[in-house]
């Protein structure tokens, strides 16, 4: 999306409660998005020790801060959440309702599942729906969005429903750990939408630290995993959280900012034995590993940058306007510093620290 289409520029929209917001700006972009960045969310995405409830918990002052923004008075109209079954449970949204005062009228259910023949993945199936349509409808739903296969399969059986039994839709509300992928979909489905519904108003979308792209091929590790891993080459991240990565380095080669988002709440022992698959595959990889090349992949950039240019290749152009440069100029200052010392790190010994430390940890979830 970025990589492609120069004209987004990422823009300071406000600060609440320790949440920053900023809203991604394009005139050829219909509906609106944002990035939400706040102290759980940056500590859940880095940090693959956060599991269970906590998982879920983190996520919710963000998204309180969400719908504030949409809701400022808390009473300005109500809501029906649509769960996509069972990553959309990760997501605080009937919680954060709550405390922000919006009133949820309905409850919905779609899942939708891997049809796996032979070992491989050859297609998604909708194996449950609990849908009750009427007129109006302003759906907010939460789920990871990588490809976007299952979101899209999702939406156009939900649409569907709606068209045949007589409702509408007015607005979806969306919030997502996810990739660039989500806005080329979401584009495409609010003119689809809006065929069947000319009341329809789009989508808001909310991604929690950063709209992320999905590795490609194996990456330099020869580890990661195409079209479910995210990175940030392509995409755009928070400042925060770019410096939350720095700030603890070790971070900056975990698998990527989620792992599963499913199994790290409900099957937090399968979570935990792909984190470990992960860093062991790392050590016995770690000698023939180019750091240098390893650590420019996660940044998301090739080579030394000139400020100027790191901005552009960051997306964080939009936000010197916002009176941000001085702490940009830092964090530029800073990963450039990383940058140079990556030859001297030792991908073996924080392999080696990452499988102590979640070792530790998961025998409590055994």
């Amino acid at each position: 999306m970025f990589s492609s289409n120069r004209n987004a520029s990422l823009h300071f929209a406000g600060l609440q409660e320790g949440t920053s917001m900023y809203e991604l700006r394009d005139p050829q972009l219909t509906n609106r998005y944002f990035i939400l960045s706040g102290e759980g969310s940056r500590r859940l995405m880095a940090s693959p020790e956060v599991v269970g409830f906590d998982s879920y918990s983190a996520l919710l002052p963000e998204t309180v801060t969400a719908l504030r923004h949409l809701f400022p008075s808390g009473s300005e109209g109500d809501v029906d959440i649509m769960t996509i079954l069972r990553g959309g449970l990760n997501y605080p949204i009937e919680e954060a309702c709550h405390h922000v005062g919006v009133r949820v009228r309905d409850m919905h259910f779609v899942s939708c599942e891997r049809i796996i023949e032979q070992q491989v993945i050859t297609g998604l199936e909708i194996k449950y729906e609990k849908l009750r349509i009427t007129h109006g409808r302003t759906l907010v739903i939460g789920d990871i969005i990588a490809t976007g296969d299952t979101l899209r399969m999702c939406l156009e059986e939900v649409v569907d429903r709606f068209r045949r039994k007589g409702g509408s839709i007015r607005k979806i509300i969306f919030f997502t750990i996810g990739g660039t992928r989500a806005i080329s979909l979401m584009e495409r489905m609010a003119e689809r939408i809006s065929a069947y519904f000319p009341e329809f108003e789009g989508f808001e979308c909310f991604f929690y630290e950063g709209i992320f792209s999905v590795y490609r091929d194996k990456g330099v590790s020869g580890i990661n995993v195409p079209d479910i891993d995210f990175g940030w080459k392509g995409g755009v991240v928070s400042p925060e959280f770019r410096r939350s990565v720095l700030d603890r380095p070790d971070s900056l080669f975990e698998k990527c900012i989620i792992y599963d988002g499913g199994a790290r709440r409900y099957e937090i022992p399968v979570h935990f034995e792909e984190v470990l698959d992960y860093w062991e595959g790392i050590l016995e990889r770690a000698d023939a590993i180019d750091m240098e090349a390893l650590v420019d992949e996660k940044l998301g950039y090739d080579g030394p940058l000139e400020y100027e240019e790191w901005l552009e290749q960051t997306g964080l152009e939009g936000l010197l306007a916002a009176g941000g440069s001085g702490d940009l100029r830092r964090l530029w200052e800073d990963e450039q510093k990383l940058r140079r010392a990556a030859a001297g790190l030792s991908l073996r010994e924080i392999a080696e620290r990452r499988i102590s430390e979640i070792k530790s940890i998961s025998r409590y979830y055994e």
